[in-house]
């Protein structure tokens, strides 16, 4: 299961981009072990590259009851990320440095919904 974005991933994400901001949707699965890991990585995105490219954490938390879903359907973690536009992201994810620290979330992770979103009008 993936559970980093690849090329074509986010070649489409720029392809659909209405401008403005965009908010990421965070769905994780830790592996054993992979909070702790998970964790360092956020700490790398909080402190240099979120305001390197302009984003913001507007919530994370851990997953608590569940009321309604499928078997499986539950997460360990939400995160949502406001960047002020699609090419912010795109670029942060391009980063050579975003790079070398992404290892850390794709070794903590089984599984991932990472889902851009946009605002009702």
């Amino acid at each position: 299961m993936a559970v980093d974005p690849r090329g074509a991933d986010l070649k489409r994400l720029l392809a659909e981009d209405s401008g403005g901001p965009v908010v990421m949707l965070n769905l994780l699965r830790f592996a054993e072990g992979g909070d702790e890991a998970y964790r360092e990585y956020a700490r790398h995105l909080s402190e240099t590259f979120l305001p390197r490219y302009g984003g913001e954490v507007l919530y994370a938390g851990t997953g608590s009851t569940v009321l309604v879903a499928e078997e499986g359907q539950s997460w360990d973690a939400v995160i949502v990320v406001r960047y002020p536009d699609r090419a912010a992201f795109s670029r942060m994810v391009a980063d050579p440095d975003y790079q070398e620290v992404t290892r850390l979330r794709t070794e903590a992770l089984t599984e991932a919904v990472l889902q851009a979103t946009t605002p009702w009008t």
